[in-house]
């Protein structure tokens, strides 16, 4: 017996939370604790390595592909880090970056787009300011008390588990374009 073709996709948002995030042109995106789990870890040598989700890397790729820009804005700089971001495609990025509003503010600059178009995920303190000036503000499960106070979703998952993911199928399904990205995969 096969299983029953879907019709619809399963995935799912409150109707009040897809409207706050209607409109996303850019989403902004921390590193550590938002595209990884948020540990250094080093070799022996002193080399950083950093583990990241694949869910979260096609999530930024399905962003991409209907013109809507992941861009990331971090405070640390790693050649793992470099790697990853350069075989995702995303182009807009600030590395060794604390203040990351004016950074973002330098990107939406760029796209000619403002704030009332953006989106933001981040896990700590140096996020804030800028979580604090866009138009949706999101924060994966794992985040910091006051960053998940001010968010406007607080992820399912967290930090490096599918987090930016999850924020990423909200900003699809907000825009329209999640049902059509996933009859591709499932016609």
């Amino acid at each position: 017996m096969s299983t029953p073709f879907p019709t619809t996709p399963a995935l799912s948002f409150e109707p009040a939370l897809l409207l706050k995030a209607q409109g996303i042109k850019v989403v902004f995106f921390d590193v550590d604790g938002v595209l990884t789990d948020g540990g250094l870890y080093f070799t022996e040598a002193g080399e950083t390595i950093k583990r990241f989700s694949t869910l979260d890397g096609h999530g930024l790729k399905m962003l991409q592909r209907v013109g809507i820009t992941p861009a990331v804005i971090t405070g640390r700089d790693s050649a793992p880090l470099r790697t990853r971001l350069k075989a995702l495609g995303i182009e807009h990025v600030h590395y060794g970056t604390e203040d990351k509003a004016p950074a973002a503010a330098q990107v939406l600059q760029t796209l000619g787009l403002d704030w009332s178009q953006a989106a933001a995920m981040g896990d700590d303190w140096p996020d804030l300011a800028l979580m604090l000036r866009v138009s949706f503000a999101c924060a994966p499960s794992n985040a910091h008390a006051e960053v998940k106070a001010i968010a406007h979703h607080v992820t399912q998952q967290g930090g490096g588990y599918g987090a930016a993911r999850e924020l990423c199928d909200l900003i699809l399904v907000a825009s329209g374009r999640y049902a059509d990205l996933w009859r591709g995969y499932v016609a």
